[in-house]
Protein backbone atom coordinates (compact mmCIF):
# COMPACT_ATOMS: atom_id res chain seq x y z
CA UNK A 1 0.00 0.00 0.00
CA UNK A 2 1.66 3.17 -1.07
CA UNK A 3 -0.24 5.65 -0.13
CA UNK A 4 -2.72 6.09 2.96
CA UNK A 5 -6.58 5.07 2.06
CA UNK A 6 -10.13 6.36 3.82
CA UNK A 7 -13.07 4.75 3.99
CA UNK A 8 -15.68 7.00 5.54
CA UNK A 9 -18.86 5.92 7.60
CA UNK A 10 -21.07 7.82 9.80
CA UNK A 11 -18.92 8.21 12.84
CA UNK A 12 -15.63 6.63 12.27
CA UNK A 13 -13.13 6.06 9.41
CA UNK A 14 -11.20 3.23 8.51
CA UNK A 15 -7.84 3.87 7.31
CA UNK A 16 -5.90 1.97 5.28
CA UNK A 17 -1.83 2.82 6.03
CA UNK A 18 0.63 0.60 6.01
CA UNK A 19 3.01 3.41 7.79
CA UNK A 20 0.54 3.19 10.94
CA UNK A 21 1.51 6.67 11.83
CA UNK A 22 -2.28 7.37 10.96
CA UNK A 23 -2.57 6.34 14.67
CA UNK A 24 -0.28 9.03 16.09
CA UNK A 25 -2.18 11.26 13.68
CA UNK A 26 -5.42 10.05 15.45
CA UNK A 27 -4.14 10.75 19.31
CA UNK A 28 -2.36 13.97 18.41
CA UNK A 29 -6.02 15.25 17.72
CA UNK A 30 -7.61 13.58 20.91
CA UNK A 31 -6.86 13.67 24.36
CA UNK A 32 -6.54 10.24 26.52
CA UNK A 33 -5.80 9.67 29.77
CA UNK A 34 -4.37 6.37 29.46
CA UNK A 35 -2.89 4.44 25.87
CA UNK A 36 -4.28 0.81 26.65
CA UNK A 37 -3.81 -1.77 23.99
CA UNK A 38 -5.09 -5.56 24.25
CA UNK A 39 -3.53 -8.18 22.73
CA UNK A 40 -2.53 -12.18 23.09
CA UNK A 41 0.55 -14.14 22.80
CA UNK A 42 1.01 -13.75 18.77
CA UNK A 43 0.50 -10.60 18.46
CA UNK A 44 2.03 -9.58 21.31
CA UNK A 45 5.51 -11.25 19.87
CA UNK A 46 4.67 -10.05 15.87
CA UNK A 47 2.66 -7.00 15.79
CA UNK A 48 3.04 -4.78 19.07
CA UNK A 49 6.72 -3.95 18.00
CA UNK A 50 5.13 -2.32 15.09
CA UNK A 51 3.00 -0.51 16.85
CA UNK A 52 5.72 1.18 19.16
CA UNK A 53 7.56 2.13 16.40
CA UNK A 54 4.86 4.83 16.25
CA UNK A 55 3.56 4.85 19.16
CA UNK A 56 5.20 4.67 22.74
CA UNK A 57 4.00 4.93 26.27
CA UNK A 58 1.02 1.77 26.22
CA UNK A 59 0.03 0.15 28.48
CA UNK A 60 -0.21 -3.68 27.69
CA UNK A 61 -2.90 -6.33 28.31
CA UNK A 62 -2.25 -9.85 27.68
CA UNK A 63 -4.88 -12.00 26.71
CA UNK A 64 -5.49 -15.61 25.60
CA UNK A 65 -5.84 -16.60 21.85
CA UNK A 66 -8.46 -18.23 20.34
CA UNK A 67 -11.73 -18.37 19.81
CA UNK A 68 -11.97 -20.96 23.06
CA UNK A 69 -11.07 -17.90 24.87
CA UNK A 70 -13.88 -15.17 23.55
CA UNK A 71 -15.77 -15.48 27.04
CA UNK A 72 -17.01 -13.99 30.15
CA UNK A 73 -13.49 -14.80 31.76
CA UNK A 74 -11.19 -13.16 29.61
CA UNK A 75 -13.44 -10.19 29.88
CA UNK A 76 -13.22 -10.14 33.49
CA UNK A 77 -9.63 -10.60 33.45
CA UNK A 78 -9.55 -7.46 30.63
CA UNK A 79 -11.61 -5.54 33.13
CA UNK A 80 -9.17 -6.14 36.19
CA UNK A 81 -6.34 -5.48 34.28
CA UNK A 82 -7.70 -2.04 33.80
CA UNK A 83 -8.93 -1.51 37.18
CA UNK A 84 -5.51 -2.40 38.47
CA UNK A 85 -4.25 0.16 36.04
CA UNK A 86 -6.51 2.43 37.12
CA UNK A 87 -7.97 3.54 33.91
CA UNK A 88 -10.54 5.67 34.06
CA UNK A 89 -13.45 6.97 31.80
CA UNK A 90 -11.19 8.68 29.61
CA UNK A 91 -8.76 6.09 28.82
CA UNK A 92 -8.51 4.74 25.10
CA UNK A 93 -8.61 0.77 24.46
CA UNK A 94 -6.60 -0.21 21.31
CA UNK A 95 -7.65 -3.81 20.25
CA UNK A 96 -4.29 -5.60 18.44
CA UNK A 97 -4.95 -8.48 17.11
CA UNK A 98 -7.71 -10.67 14.60
CA UNK A 99 -11.35 -11.35 15.02
CA UNK A 100 -11.81 -12.94 18.64
CA UNK A 101 -9.63 -9.82 20.10
CA UNK A 102 -11.37 -7.18 18.46
CA UNK A 103 -15.10 -8.37 19.20
CA UNK A 104 -14.01 -9.35 22.47
CA UNK A 105 -11.79 -5.84 23.17
CA UNK A 106 -14.76 -3.96 21.92
CA UNK A 107 -17.17 -5.43 24.47
CA UNK A 108 -14.90 -5.44 27.08
CA UNK A 109 -14.37 -1.68 26.49
CA UNK A 110 -18.23 -1.05 25.80
CA UNK A 111 -18.91 -2.34 29.36
CA UNK A 112 -15.78 -0.96 31.50
CA UNK A 113 -17.36 1.81 33.44
CA UNK A 114 -20.16 1.66 30.97
CA UNK A 115 -18.36 2.82 27.87
CA UNK A 116 -14.51 4.12 27.32
CA UNK A 117 -13.50 4.90 23.78
CA UNK A 118 -11.78 2.11 21.56
CA UNK A 119 -9.49 1.72 18.22
CA UNK A 120 -9.32 -1.46 16.62
CA UNK A 121 -6.51 -2.54 14.57
CA UNK A 122 -7.45 -5.74 12.82
CA UNK A 123 -3.87 -7.99 12.35
CA UNK A 124 -5.54 -10.87 9.88
CA UNK A 125 -6.53 -10.27 6.72
CA UNK A 126 -10.32 -12.33 7.87
CA UNK A 127 -10.70 -9.31 10.82
CA UNK A 128 -9.47 -6.57 8.32
CA UNK A 129 -12.30 -7.57 5.37
CA UNK A 130 -15.39 -8.87 8.03
CA UNK A 131 -14.90 -7.24 11.43
CA UNK A 132 -13.42 -3.86 10.90
CA UNK A 133 -16.86 -2.52 9.78
CA UNK A 134 -19.95 -3.06 11.58
CA UNK A 135 -19.95 -2.15 15.03
CA UNK A 136 -20.76 -5.58 15.89
CA UNK A 137 -19.10 -6.38 19.43
CA UNK A 138 -19.76 -9.74 21.12
CA UNK A 139 -18.45 -13.11 23.13
CA UNK A 140 -19.50 -16.98 23.13
CA UNK A 141 -21.56 -18.33 25.88
CA UNK A 142 -22.22 -21.64 26.25
CA UNK A 143 -24.35 -22.59 23.60
CA UNK A 144 -23.02 -20.66 20.51
CA UNK A 145 -21.03 -17.95 18.83
CA UNK A 146 -21.56 -14.35 19.50
CA UNK A 147 -24.18 -14.68 21.76
CA UNK A 148 -23.71 -12.13 24.17
CA UNK A 149 -22.42 -8.48 22.88
CA UNK A 150 -23.81 -5.38 21.72
CA UNK A 151 -23.50 -3.08 18.52
CA UNK A 152 -21.09 -0.09 19.45
CA UNK A 153 -18.65 1.54 16.45
CA UNK A 154 -14.51 1.74 17.38
CA UNK A 155 -13.06 5.62 16.94
CA UNK A 156 -11.06 4.24 14.42
CA UNK A 157 -10.07 1.13 12.53
CA UNK A 158 -6.70 0.96 11.49
CA UNK A 159 -5.93 -1.58 8.43
CA UNK A 160 -2.14 -2.09 7.77
CA UNK A 161 -0.78 -5.04 5.58
CA UNK A 162 2.67 -4.69 7.09
CA UNK A 163 0.75 -7.29 10.14
CA UNK A 164 0.90 -10.10 6.89
CA UNK A 165 4.28 -10.91 7.09
CA UNK A 166 3.69 -12.51 10.44
CA UNK A 167 0.70 -14.11 9.59
CA UNK A 168 0.68 -18.19 8.61
CA UNK A 169 -0.81 -18.58 5.16
CA UNK A 170 -3.72 -20.66 6.61
CA UNK A 171 -4.33 -18.13 8.43
CA UNK A 172 -4.12 -15.39 5.32
CA UNK A 173 -6.64 -17.87 3.05
CA UNK A 174 -8.73 -18.09 5.87
CA UNK A 175 -9.62 -14.85 5.56
CA UNK A 176 -10.57 -15.08 1.64
CA UNK A 177 -13.21 -17.05 2.74
CA UNK A 178 -15.06 -13.22 3.74
CA UNK A 179 -13.66 -11.63 0.34
CA UNK A 180 -15.29 -14.41 -1.83
CA UNK A 181 -18.58 -14.62 0.06
CA UNK A 182 -18.61 -10.40 -0.23
CA UNK A 183 -18.29 -10.84 -3.99
CA UNK A 184 -20.98 -13.59 -3.83
CA UNK A 185 -23.84 -11.65 -2.40
CA UNK A 186 -22.98 -8.61 -3.80
CA UNK A 187 -20.79 -8.39 -7.09
CA UNK A 188 -20.50 -10.63 -9.64
CA UNK A 189 -17.92 -8.65 -11.29
CA UNK A 190 -15.79 -9.52 -8.40
CA UNK A 191 -16.13 -13.01 -8.33
CA UNK A 192 -15.17 -12.98 -12.11
CA UNK A 193 -12.19 -11.24 -11.22
CA UNK A 194 -11.50 -13.56 -7.98
CA UNK A 195 -12.37 -17.20 -9.97
CA UNK A 196 -9.01 -17.93 -11.45
CA UNK A 197 -6.82 -15.53 -9.17
CA UNK A 198 -3.64 -16.48 -7.81
CA UNK A 199 -4.48 -15.09 -4.27
CA UNK A 200 -0.80 -15.44 -3.21
CA UNK A 201 0.39 -13.00 -5.47
CA UNK A 202 -2.06 -10.39 -6.20
CA UNK A 203 -2.36 -6.80 -4.78
CA UNK A 204 -4.20 -7.47 -1.42
CA UNK A 205 -4.46 -4.08 -0.35
CA UNK A 206 -6.50 -3.01 -3.56
CA UNK A 207 -8.91 -6.70 -2.91
CA UNK A 208 -9.18 -5.20 0.65
CA UNK A 209 -10.30 -2.09 -0.19
CA UNK A 210 -12.74 -3.25 -2.41
CA UNK A 211 -14.49 -5.59 -0.16
CA UNK A 212 -14.90 -3.06 2.33
CA UNK A 213 -16.67 -1.07 0.04
CA UNK A 214 -18.96 -4.17 -0.46
CA UNK A 215 -19.71 -4.20 3.07
CA UNK A 216 -19.66 -0.65 3.87
CA UNK A 217 -22.76 -0.39 1.46
CA UNK A 218 -24.73 -3.29 3.04
CA UNK A 219 -23.63 -1.77 6.79
CA UNK A 220 -24.81 1.61 6.18
CA UNK A 221 -28.06 0.48 4.56
CA UNK A 222 -28.70 -1.86 7.56
CA UNK A 223 -26.35 -1.09 10.74
CA UNK A 224 -28.34 -3.08 13.06
CA UNK A 225 -29.08 -6.23 11.40
CA UNK A 226 -33.26 -5.54 10.53
CA UNK A 227 -33.01 -6.48 6.66
CA UNK A 228 -30.47 -6.18 4.04
CA UNK A 229 -27.62 -6.83 6.13
CA UNK A 230 -28.75 -10.43 7.05
CA UNK A 231 -27.34 -11.67 3.71
CA UNK A 232 -23.92 -10.92 5.06
CA UNK A 233 -24.51 -14.03 6.97
CA UNK A 234 -24.34 -16.24 3.90
CA UNK A 235 -22.31 -19.19 4.49
CA UNK A 236 -22.85 -18.60 8.32
CA UNK A 237 -25.60 -20.44 10.02
CA UNK A 238 -24.40 -23.52 8.85
CA UNK A 239 -20.84 -22.93 8.83
CA UNK A 240 -21.32 -21.61 12.30
CA UNK A 241 -22.59 -24.68 13.52
CA UNK A 242 -19.76 -26.33 11.70
CA UNK A 243 -16.88 -24.32 13.37
CA UNK A 244 -18.35 -24.57 17.28
CA UNK A 245 -18.66 -28.20 16.35
CA UNK A 246 -15.12 -28.58 15.28
CA UNK A 247 -13.73 -26.04 17.87
CA UNK A 248 -15.73 -28.35 20.78
CA UNK A 249 -14.71 -31.92 19.49
CA UNK A 250 -11.34 -31.53 17.57
CA UNK A 251 -7.96 -30.97 18.21
CA UNK A 252 -7.02 -29.47 14.92
CA UNK A 253 -9.90 -27.45 14.70
CA UNK A 254 -11.38 -25.34 11.54
CA UNK A 255 -10.54 -21.85 11.44
CA UNK A 256 -13.17 -19.69 11.05
CA UNK A 257 -13.24 -18.99 7.35
CA UNK A 258 -12.72 -22.58 6.75
CA UNK A 259 -15.75 -23.70 8.04
CA UNK A 260 -18.00 -20.43 6.75
CA UNK A 261 -16.30 -22.18 3.26
CA UNK A 262 -18.24 -25.05 3.87
CA UNK A 263 -21.17 -23.54 5.09
CA UNK A 264 -21.03 -21.49 1.74
CA UNK A 265 -20.86 -24.68 -0.20
CA UNK A 266 -24.33 -26.28 1.78
CA UNK A 267 -26.14 -22.81 1.70
CA UNK A 268 -25.08 -22.61 -2.07
CA UNK A 269 -26.12 -26.14 -2.80
CA UNK A 270 -30.10 -25.20 -0.91
CA UNK A 271 -29.82 -21.95 -2.98
CA UNK A 272 -30.02 -24.35 -6.02
CA UNK A 273 -32.95 -26.13 -4.74
CA UNK A 274 -35.08 -22.61 -3.09
CA UNK A 275 -33.78 -19.74 -4.65
CA UNK A 276 -33.20 -21.02 -8.22
CA UNK A 277 -29.67 -20.11 -8.60
CA UNK A 278 -28.25 -21.95 -11.86
CA UNK A 279 -26.79 -24.96 -11.13
CA UNK A 280 -23.83 -24.05 -13.17
CA UNK A 281 -23.19 -21.08 -10.65
CA UNK A 282 -23.29 -23.80 -7.75
CA UNK A 283 -20.68 -25.58 -9.61
CA UNK A 284 -18.47 -22.55 -10.40
CA UNK A 285 -18.67 -21.72 -6.32
CA UNK A 286 -17.71 -25.33 -5.35
CA UNK A 287 -14.69 -25.29 -7.45
CA UNK A 288 -13.31 -22.05 -6.44
CA UNK A 289 -13.67 -22.80 -3.00
CA UNK A 290 -12.06 -26.32 -2.71
CA UNK A 291 -9.66 -25.20 -4.70
CA UNK A 292 -8.38 -22.67 -1.62
CA UNK A 293 -10.08 -24.61 1.36
CA UNK A 294 -9.74 -28.34 0.57
CA UNK A 295 -12.24 -30.87 1.74
CA UNK A 296 -12.38 -31.37 5.55
CA UNK A 297 -13.89 -34.56 6.47
CA UNK A 298 -17.42 -33.80 8.12
CA UNK A 299 -18.78 -37.01 8.48
CA UNK A 300 -18.26 -38.15 11.75
CA UNK A 301 -19.98 -34.56 12.77
CA UNK A 302 -23.44 -34.93 15.14
CA UNK A 303 -26.12 -33.34 12.73
CA UNK A 304 -28.56 -32.78 15.80
CA UNK A 305 -26.02 -31.26 18.08
CA UNK A 306 -25.12 -29.14 15.15
CA UNK A 307 -28.87 -28.46 14.43
CA UNK A 308 -29.10 -27.51 18.58
CA UNK A 309 -26.58 -24.74 17.48
CA UNK A 310 -28.35 -23.37 14.39
CA UNK A 311 -31.89 -23.52 16.75
CA UNK A 312 -29.77 -20.66 18.46
CA UNK A 313 -28.91 -18.46 16.40
CA UNK A 314 -29.21 -15.18 16.63
CA UNK A 315 -31.21 -14.48 13.02
CA UNK A 316 -33.73 -17.12 13.48
CA UNK A 317 -37.08 -16.34 14.29
CA UNK A 318 -38.85 -18.19 16.95
CA UNK A 319 -37.91 -21.70 16.19
CA UNK A 320 -37.56 -21.44 12.86
CA UNK A 321 -34.10 -21.57 11.56
CA UNK A 322 -33.36 -18.62 8.76
CA UNK A 323 -30.68 -18.51 6.52
CA UNK A 324 -29.10 -15.93 3.34
CA UNK A 325 -29.29 -17.75 0.37
CA UNK A 326 -28.14 -16.86 -3.69
CA UNK A 327 -30.80 -15.90 -6.32
CA UNK A 328 -27.82 -15.82 -8.50
CA UNK A 329 -23.91 -14.71 -8.25
CA UNK A 330 -24.29 -11.37 -6.64
CA UNK A 331 -27.88 -10.89 -5.35
CA UNK A 332 -28.72 -13.14 -1.99
CA UNK A 333 -31.97 -13.07 0.03
CA UNK A 334 -32.43 -13.51 3.21
CA UNK A 335 -34.58 -14.89 6.49
CA UNK A 336 -34.99 -18.04 4.10
CA UNK A 337 -36.67 -20.62 6.52
CA UNK A 338 -34.66 -24.05 6.32
CA UNK A 339 -35.91 -27.34 7.79
CA UNK A 340 -33.87 -30.13 9.81
CA UNK A 341 -34.03 -32.39 6.46
CA UNK A 342 -33.08 -29.70 4.06
CA UNK A 343 -29.77 -28.73 6.12
CA UNK A 344 -29.05 -32.23 6.52
CA UNK A 345 -28.98 -32.92 2.99
CA UNK A 346 -26.84 -30.12 2.19
CA UNK A 347 -24.22 -31.28 4.71
CA UNK A 348 -24.77 -34.86 3.04
CA UNK A 349 -24.45 -32.92 -0.65
CA UNK A 350 -21.12 -31.90 0.79
CA UNK A 351 -20.06 -34.80 2.28
CA UNK A 352 -20.54 -36.52 -1.01
CA UNK A 353 -18.24 -33.88 -3.04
Amino acid sequence: MNKMKEIVLSDYRIVLDDSLTALRDFLQQHTYSKLIVLVDENTHRDCLPLLQEVQDNLEVILTPSGEMNKNIDTCELIWQEMMRGNADRKALCINLGGGVLGDMGGFAASCYKRGIDFINIPTTLLSQVDSSIGGKLGIDFKYGKNLIGLFRNPKLVLISSRFFQTLPQRQYINGWAEIFKHALIQDAAQWERYRNLDILQCDINEIVYQSLHIKKAVVEEDPFEKGLRKILNFGHTIGHAIEAYSLEHEQDSLLHGEAIAIGMICEAYLSVKKCGLPQVALDDIVQVLLTHFPKHDITGFDAEEMLQMMSLDKKNEGSTILAALLSAIGNCVYDVPLSSAEIRESIAYYNSL
